[in-house]
Order: structure tokens, then sequence, then C-alpha cells
């Protein structure tokens, strides 16, 4: 084991973003790419936090404003803003944000549980708080910020032919 990968052992690998103001990160596992935004196509019935889709090399993937999605009001999208683009089980999603910032490695020891929240029947959106280096950065769960996928009408068209 070289000593570089040997001083990242039983570390957590995290990438962290900007959102409103905020500092928020997710594991660098879930992470795809990083993708410079451009205009979604626009889906109908979709939330409201959905912006649309947009294809990813042949593949259609559906697009979130971050922003919306967490409350915090919807983004007036620019070319300064990105997607990260994330990949949860069999989805792939692209989460728009203000600015991504690092990546980097911390010992788990470093997360603290968020403060007790009543968040009703929906899932808790963040699982942990880390302060580095005079922030703190909200770690997302990304399970709980993708919309639950739905059968798409083609599809069930095609299986039931």
């Amino acid at each position: 084991m070289s000593v570089e990968t040997s001083k990242n052992v039983g570390k957590l690998e995290l990438i962290s973003f900007e959102i409103a103001g905020q500092g928020f990160c997710i594991d660098t596992q879930s992470v795809r790419e990083i993708r410079g935004w451009t205009p979604p196509t626009l889906m109908p019935n979709a939330p409201p936090y959905v912006l649309g889709v947009i294809n990813l090399r042949g593949v259609v993937m559906p697009v979130l404003d971050l922003r919306a999605r967490l409350g915090f009001g919807d983004t007036s999208a620019t070319s300064r803003h990105v997607y990260v683009v994330v990949q949860q089980d069999d989805r792939v999603v692209g989460l728009m944000v203000d600015a991504v910032q690092e990546t980097f490695s911390v010992d788990p020891e470093m997360l603290h549980a968020p403060p007790r929240m009543d968040y009703g029947d929906a899932p808790p959106l963040v699982d942990a708080i880390l302060t580095l280096e005079g922030r703190m950065l909200s770690r997302l769960v990304l399970g709980s910020l993708l919309p639950e996928p739905a059968e798409a009408p083609l599809q069930a068209a095609l299986v039931a032919a």
C-alpha cells in the first residue's frame, strides 16, 4: 500500500458545493462528473424542483434545482451554474448548484449529527454537519433528494405490447 493510499484509509471522500451562500457536500463515490450548465428541456407535471431533462452522451437524465429542492427558492440559472451528475443505484441525475468548491478527505469522527427536527413523513435531507476551516457544511442524503422514479409511459407501452 502506498503512503498516499494509507493516509486515506478509513477517511470519507467528499465534494463540496455552494447553494444560496450555504455549503453542502456529498460523497464523491456518488459523483459521476461535473458538467457546465445547459438549458434543460421542460417536462410536464414534474415536481417544481425538477428543471427538466438534458442529454448526457445519449442518456436522457433529469436535472434538479438543488436550491429549490432544499427550500431556498428557485435559481435564476446562468452559464456560471453547474450540474453535479450523480448516480444513486441505477438512476443518474444532474444537481444544479451555484458553484463546486473542492474535494477533500475527512475522518468520519469529524461528522456531527444534525439537530433533531420534525420532518413529518419526509426523510431528512441532511444526515451530518461538518465543521471545516471555519465553515459549516451539511452532508446531503442523496436518496432523499431525488424524486421517486416513475414508470415511463413509453416503457410501460412497450412492455404491454
